[in-house]
């Protein structure tokens, strides 16, 4: 039976402490061992930002899962990709570390390569909702509107992104028995946009359907 090594993040020190989202991650770790006949020989927990391309130096459970890994010459594995970064340039650092990382929602058999496209798409993504955000306050602002601080534009963005992820939780439903490739291709031919404006990829579909469970609400 094939070793791995878990790891599981949070990314405030309240779902840290209410552990909302680690038994979430736990599972489908869980249920990826088993289904793939690994054995979980070590968990690491870790309650840290994902934010910026340095951020291994303020996750020392991820640095520790690195070297029990390569210890072990086993892969480490995640539930999500974003619970190792959202920036592309860190999934990069990692992938530095020639240690393997699996993830479950993508598969035993992705290839590290598409670790960066899956996460630059969705870098991209966000980068989108950002603008079209920013672009909505700016005219609010135009007809008078008064705007809160940074906080309030991040809710704002968040709320957005949820609300274009809605519109598509009929369509979600229907595909819900495809993989995620699969879903991205059928919506790319029905010439569904996504909540961005653009067209479908496996990684698009992952976050929406990260935004149509029930658990999105435990954060990120």
């Amino acid at each position: 039976m094939q070793s791995i090594v878990a790891y599981l993040r949070v990314s405030t020190q309240k779902q840290g402490t209410s552990g909302l989202g680690l038994e979430a991650q736990g599972e489908a770790i869980r249920r990826f061992a088993e289904a793939e006949g690994r054995r979980v020989i070590q968990t690491f927990t870790e309650v840290e930002t994902g934010k910026g391309a340095e951020a291994l130096d303020r996750r020392p459970q991820l640095a520790a899962a690195v070297k029990a890994a390569r210890k072990a010459r086993c892969p480490i594995v995640v539930s999500k990709l974003d619970r190792l970064s959202r920036d592309v340039h860190f999934i990069s650092g990692l992938m530095r570390e020639r240690v393997p990382f699996i993830v479950t929602e993508l598969g035993a058999h992705t290839d590290p390569f598409m670790l960066h496209i899956y996460a630059a798409l969705a870098e991209k993504e966000r980068r989108l909702i950002s603008e079209r955000t920013k672009a909505s306050l700016a005219a609010a602002k135009a007809r008078g509107v008064k705007l809160g601080g940074a906080n309030a534009q991040s809710e704002l963005a968040a709320k957005e992104a949820q609300a274009r992820a809605e519109e598509l939780r009929p369509l979600f439903a229907e595909l819900s028995g495809l993989s995620a490739r699969k879903v991205a291709d059928e919506l790319n031919r029905r010439a569904v946009a996504t909540p961005a404006g653009g067209k479908w990829h496996a990684a698009t579909v992952l976050r929406v359907r990260e935004r149509l469970a029930p658990s999105n609400k435990s954060g990120s």
